[in-house]
């Protein structure tokens, strides 16, 4: 099932995509679902960004490709940083490169959404709590996070994680293709069997941590290929079984 969060007219509400139509929902899709009764073709709405959680958990280091060409090794544990909610947009919504950053990178990401609030949970409860999966941008700016000696400014812009276009709640994370285009040009071209740490590990590792809400997000970490972009590149994230997350980047 792929679940969207859609604008129709001023209208905004959560919606389940049906072959070229969209069936609205009561309300955010964390529990039973219900149905309004109303329809409307799916290329008459606009989609946004599939979530709006409380926090996103981010992993870093989490495949070993791409911990290795910024030249460390995958941890022995995940590595968590926390990306604010207002960096989250949607679908064909514009990256704005900040004034001052001279590398803004992207980095694909397969994003795990949180059914429920799951606190202290082993491996089974964290898989029951997913709600299901979405693309993820972890847009980072590299030069603030080499300087800094932490990601939190790197990383927590306005724009800085792009999310969708959906929710998939059909799928089996665990071999999935996913890849990064900028400009149309393969940049990023890796599978989940190659994640260190898998959605349901992680979910679980977090819960210890902190308390996961519904609807917040964790991104399971890039593979290795991340580069920069610029203004007026196009960049696109598709994974197997989900879609193509499309942005542009623009000048703040």
């Amino acid at each position: 099932m792929r679940i969207a969060r859609v604008r129709l007219g001023d209208a905004i509400s959560f919606a389940v995509i049906e072959g070229d139509e969209v069936a609205e929902l009561n309300g955010p899709p964390l529990g039973a679902l219900s149905f309004t009764g109303n329809r409307a073709a799916l290329a008459e709405c606009t989609l946004l960004a599939p979530v709006l959680p409380s926090k996103i958990v981010a992993v870093g280091k989490n495949y070993a490709e791409h911990a290795q060409e910024f030249g460390g090794e995958v941890p022995e544990e995940p590595l968590l940083f926390l990306k604010p909610s207002t960096a989250v947009i949607g679908p064909e919504e514009a990256i704005r490169k900040p004034r001052g950053v001279t590398r803004l990178d992207h980095e694909a990401e397969l994003a795990v959404v949180v059914r429920g609030l799951v606190r202290n949970a082993d491996e089974q409860v964290a898989a029951e709590a997913i709600l299901g999966y979405t693309c993820a941008n972890d847009v980072s700016a590299r030069d603030y996070q080499m300087s800094d000696g932490q990601w939190t400014r790197a990383k927590g812009f306005d724009t800085f994680c792009p999310l969708g276009p959906w929710i998939e709640t059909n799928l089996d994370p665990h071999a999935l293709g996913i890849q990064a285009r900028l400009n149309g040009e393969l940049r990023q071209d890796s599978n989940t069997k190659e994640l260190t740490f898998p959605p349901a590990q992680l979910v679980s590792y977090v819960s210890q941590i902190m308390t996961l809400l519904p609807g917040d997000v964790i991104l399971t970490g890039t593979p290795a290929g991340v580069g920069p972009m610029e203004h007026g590149d196009t960049v696109e994230v598709e994974i197997e079984g989900i879609g193509v997350l499309r942005n542009v980047v623009v000048d703040a």
